[in-house]
């Protein structure tokens, strides 16, 4: 019987610290699965870390957490559709079977396809497997020759050391939706798809206003000072955050003052700060900031600010050394901020930095925000193109 493993460092791959652009909080959906008896592959795309429930039993079984076929006792193999919740390049997965550990999966692969059109919601309960109806539609899609993303792969135990199966994807096609192959049945707690959105920009008007930084759009987090309790990811995912833990949010400084002390505005005067580097989807003009502190109602940021620059891909690892200030310029200035609540900066608020490419939000002298949005107007000139 499997049990709750222990918190442990462990080494992992840069490519983690990408979007996932298969979990449900940003869309992603399962479309089809073959086989949902002991857990539903519904599972596989949940935002949280799978569970151990010692003695928990269904009446089909021992409760897993995670996406769980039955003993196959007929010709074939389990597989699944998902339908990513943003599209785009996958550069890594993270086939988690945690607790899943003489039940895993033996061996994976995956296969990706770049689709036109959403697929039918489906209903999925534990106990059942997928209909005549629902594999007669399914096989129209013939995903049986998708492109290959991840060839046949063996898989390890979900005990603490081995849970994790990290595998670098290197095929950058775009995908929205990837048919995952169970080789031939078994467990799987989660699948991580980490990656970066890739939209079609000659569809948007220079005229439209976007998130310039939407994880949609292609913005990606590309250094942080620290995220100690959330990613600073998080700050640019869909939608308002769920709880604290959709936010990024830093640790105390132990160097902050043993007494705070306060400016006429009321910003307090402390030393350092965080600092999170973002890439925009497209270069452009900024002209609204929306920075959000929903949740963070004893541990929001006394003041943040936001720089930008303009500087090609291939030179943004210096944009990470934090006393590399030569290529930021002012775009918010320093603005105080309270708990659980929205602020918008218009345009007569903003300093006017032209067209930029990245934006460094630093926050003082630490502490959480949920999101930031900077709406704007993209150039004609194209990421790749700096």
């Amino acid at each position: 019987m499997a049990h709750e493993p222990k918190r442990y460092e462990k080494i992992v791959p840069k490519f983690t610290e990408l979007n996932d652009l298969a979990v449900e909080k940003v869309g992603g959906k399962i479309s089809f699965a073959t086989d949902d008896y002991f857990g539903v592959a519904d599972n596989l795309i949940k935002s949280t870390d799978p569970l151990f429930k010692e003695g928990l039993f269904t009446e089909f079984g021992k409760w897993m957490d995670g996406w769980e076929t039955r003993r196959k006792r007929v010709a074939g193999h389990d597989w699944c559709i998902i339908q990513l919740g943003v599209a785009g390049c996958i550069y890594g997965v993270d086939v988690d079977t945690s607790y899943f550990t003489g039940n895993y999966t033996p061996q994976i692969s995956i296969q990706g396809a770049n689709l036109d059109r959403d697929l039918p919601d489906r209903l999925s309960d534990m106990g059942t497997e997928a209909t005549v109806q629902e594999i007669t539609e399914i096989t129209k899609l013939h995903s049986e020759d998708w492109e290959e993303v991840l060839s046949k792969t063996p898989l390890r135990p979900g005990y603490l050391t081995s849970c994790h199966n990290y595998f670098e994807i290197h095929n950058k096609s775009r995908h929205t939706h990837l048919r995952v192959n169970m080789f031939p049945d078994g467990g799987i707690a989660r699948l991580r798809v980490y990656g970066r959105a890739k939209r079609d920009w000659s569809t948007v008007p220079l005229n439209e206003l976007t998130d310039l930084v939407a994880m949609e759009n292609g913005g990606l987090c590309i250094g942080y000072s620290d995220s100690h309790f959330g990613h600073a990811r998080h700050l640019i995912q869909p939608g308002r955050a769920e709880n604290m833990a959709d936010g990024w949010e830093t640790k105390r400084h132990p160097q902050r003052p043993a007494i705070l002390t306060a400016d006429a505005q009321g910003i307090l005067h402390v030393p350092g700060d965080d600092w999170c580097i973002f890439r925009l989807g497209h270069p452009g003009t900024v002209t609204k900031i929306e920075i959000d502190t929903n949740h963070f109602k004893g541990n929001f940021p006394d003041s943040c600010r936001i720089e930008g620059c303009w500087v090609g891909v291939e030179h943004e690892d210096g944009l990470i050394k934090r006393y590399d200030t030569h290529t930021w310029k002012p775009l918010l200035p320093v603005q105080k901020l309270s708990a659980h609540k929205q602020f918008i900066y218009d345009d007569d608020e903003l300093f006017s930095c032209g067209v930029i490419s990245h934006v460094r939000l630093c926050i003082a002298p630490d502490g959480g925000i949920s999101r930031m949005r900077l709406w704007g107007y993209i150039t004609e000139i194209p990421m790749s193109k700096l």
